[in-house]
């Protein structure tokens, strides 16, 4: 075996201090960047479940037009395994920071043409063929994103503190949430002509300056040390994917599951109960959005714990404590949110969301240890993404469709959701199981 080079050596003499310092700064960067590229994500999400099926499809505010803007939203899920394949196999293989920078700029031109797009009406089915092809360029961006965020940020920090610094990734989604609410918390004070001819396109076109913050950002990140020391000792995986298949099918197939409520929850809470309560409870869809907004600043407040009391309590008693409170408050949340009552609406997904995103912060690092490093990137990031395709991204078309199907009973909904926790939460012990630190 060949040995470490002066970087990857010196990496290994650093102060403790030096190497802290240096895990933060990544840290950062991979919260910027996540921020970035789920505002972009999310900004499409809550389009859908307002406008999209009106400017796009020809719908109205029709259950049809709300079936198709939410099966364009899931195009974009479905797309992510794909940037997982793609960007998991070059982050393996060539570096976490270049796939990083190339991922951004993808999401960011794709986001900002979206915001350009003329509607149906202008020039008929030209416009969602083309809103779901830039949907899924959205898609295989955040799909090859995730991965490498995490893995920036959790192997530059030391290896007792990987879990912890894993979770800046994680922070990416409720800040990006908060951005894409009170985006259109504000664009919602227009009058709705205002607001379908023109107003839902801002918060698109914004990404562009978004976009340019956040390369600034992560253009200052150094490579990963481990993939560095990896790549020094020639180590590196030739098909990264087929030796995550190979060699690690249970650890792949348990990732994808111990992320289904992980995942799902956020895109049950901000796309589909803001349809449910806005298009069949009756509620103004202002109100609901600064509803949303308020939970997506107690998430960011509060994700952070879930390394903390992981750190305190151990990851088993920790996950196993959060998601089972979970399962007892979904149907909690639909209750509160039936009510209509602001307040109520806002404590009810509050409950739900605080003790799912406590549990959100730890995946990221309870999937980066269940894959060794050579094919580490690959691993988390098809975990993910698979997840996302299949399970986190149908949840409102799901929801929809269990909704309707039933005379607008909210129960099967209810159900659904909470046999996702369930599988989550068994899939998530077992894995921990299979860690690894290396």
């Amino acid at each position: 075996m060949s040995k470490p080079t002066a970087t990857a050596a010196a990496t290994d003499r650093a102060p403790a201090t030096d190497r802290e310092r240096t895990a933060r700064k990544a840290g950062f960067a991979s919260f910027i960047g996540t921020t970035v590229e789920w505002y972009d994500f999310y900004i499409y999400s809550t389009a859908s479940a307002l406008v999209l099926g009106k400017v796009f499809f020809g719908g109205g505010g029709d259950t049809t037009g709300a079936l198709e803007a939410f099966g364009s939203l899931w195009l974009g899920f479905l797309a992510r395994p794909v940037g997982g394949i793609v960007f998991g196999h070059l982050g393996d293989r060539i570096g976490r920071k270049k796939t990083l920078v190339t991922t951004l700029l993808m999401m960011g031109i794709a986001t900002t043409l979206i915001g350009l797009l003329p509607g149906y009406d202008e020039v008929g089915v030209a416009a969602p063929i083309a809103l779901v092809l830039l949907r899924m360029v959205q898609g295989i961006a955040v799909g090859g994103e995730w991965g490498g965020a995490v893995l920036i940020a959790s192997e530059h920090a030391p290896k007792e503190k990987a879990l912890s610094f894993g979770a800046f990734a994680q922070q990416g989604s409720p800040a990006g949430s908060i951005l894409a609410t009170g985006m259109f918390a504000l664009l919602t004070q227009l009058p709705d002509d205002d607001f379908d001819a023109w107003g839902w396109r801002v918060p698109f076109l914004f990404s562009a300056v978004m976009v340019v913050i956040g390369l600034v950002v992560r253009l200052k990140v150094e490579e990963s040390p481990e993939f560095v020391r990896l790549r020094d000792e020639k180590r590196v995986a030739k098909v990264p994917l087929r030796e995550l298949i190979t060699g690690h099918p249970g650890s792949l197939a348990l990732g994808v599951l111990a992320s289904s409520i992980g995942i799902a929850a956020t895109y049950f809470i901000t796309t589909f109960v803001l349809s449910w309560s806005t298009d069949s409870l009756g509620m103004e869809r202002s109100t609901m959005l600064n509803v949303l907004l308020v939970y997506s600043v107690l998430q960011f407040i509060t994700q952070p714990f879930g390394v903390v009391l992981a750190a305190r309590f151990g990851p088993r008693r920790t996950v196993a404590a959060l998601l089972g409170l979970n399962f007892l408050l979904v149907p909690v949340m639909y209750a509160c949110v039936s009510t209509t009552q602001p307040v109520v609406v806002g404590l009810g997904i509050s409950l739900l969301g605080i003790t799912g995103a406590m549990n959100y912060a730890i995946l990221a690092g309870l999937l980066a240890a269940a894959f060794p490093i050579s094919v580490r990137y690959t691993g988390i990031s098809l975990s993910y993404q698979l997840c996302s395709a299949l399970i986190g991204g149908t949840a409102p078309l799901v929801g929809e469709w269990l909704l309707h199907s039933t005379g607008g009973s909210i129960v099967p909904v209810v159900i659904y959701q909470m046999v996702l926790v369930a599988v989550s939460l068994v899939c998530s012990l077992a894995l921990l199981g299979r860690s690894r630190t290396a």
